[in-house]
């Protein structure tokens, strides 16, 4: 397993894990498997220990580097930000291996939402939770939480973006045969305590004590109410997030080589 998990909470504030990579060269692999856009390769890989292996386009390969390469003019964190949201998805297939989870988007710096997970009722197939995702690869948790992450939990509770949502969803269950569900979906889904909320962040050792995890996901429960189960919160302990994030490039980087020359 690539990673493993730490139980975090603060009472009902909020719950959540800290995550902990096992093994980077196999999270690069996997990275390099989602560049390739063998997102559902990389899903069976993370749910089943027999499977056969999908060979990549050879037309594939350029557009994986480039989602993996820093351009000249380009900007690091964005990046970054794919490479986080891409760790992100690995590790709530490893946590909650039943969800839907939508795969991550091949556009660094997409504008949509960095995650939607669809939880079912047991049994009967229905949508019981709708997470919505924010990833932050960032140097100052905080105040990315409190710029960016709360003022987007709090339009997501007032309905702002209710049609943006009802489309991701109602996709997500086309794509996994369940558009039966779709309709009942939509109708669940505007209603508030079908939603949660996942919180995904990079932070320094002075963000993961009790203490710092305390004030780093302050006020989560006053801009999303109701049971704490509606407010998820995740971090990755980084000393230096940047660099960390580089190799990590470097290592997917190798790994496509690797199966690219497998396959000549």
């Amino acid at each position: 397993m690539p990673v493993a998990f730490k139980q975090i909470e603060d009472g009902d504030n909020w719950r959540g894990s800290s995550w902990v990579i096992q093994d980077e060269d196999k999270l690069a692999k996997l990275v390099a498997r989602v560049a390739l856009g063998q997102s559902r390769h990389v899903a069976r890989i993370l749910r089943e220990t027999s499977y056969p292996e999908v060979i990549p386009t050879k037309t594939a390969y350029d557009g994986a580097r480039r989602i993996l390469t820093v351009a000249s003019g380009d900007k690091t964190f964005h990046r970054d930000g794919w490479l986080f949201q891409v760790i992100s998805w690995v590790a709530a297939h490893k946590q909650s291996p039943n969800d839907l989870i939508r795969p991550p988007q091949m556009i660094k710096a997409d504008k949509g939402f960095d995650g939607i997970h669809i939880r079912l009722m047991r049994r009967k197939g229905k949508v019981a939770t709708v997470i919505i995702c924010e990833e932050k690869a960032t140097t100052n948790p905080r105040n990315k939480i409190v710029s960016d992450v709360w003022p987007d939990f709090e339009s997501l509770e007032a309905g702002e973006r209710d049609n943006e949502l009802v489309a991701v969803v109602t996709d997500i269950l086309a794509t996994n045969g369940l558009d039966d569900n779709a309709d009942e979906a939509v109708a669940s889904i505007l209603w508030q305590e079908a939603r949660a909320y996942r919180v995904s962040v990079t932070g320094k050792d002075e963000h993961c004590t009790t203490d710092g995890l305390k004030k780093l996901f302050a006020g989560y429960e006053d801009k999303v109410s109701g049971n704490v189960t509606r407010r998820r919160a995740e971090v990755l302990q980084l000393d230096d997030i940047r660099e960390w994030l580089n190799a990590l490039a470097d290592k997917a980087l190798a790994a496509l080589d690797g199966i690219e020359a497998k396959h000549v």
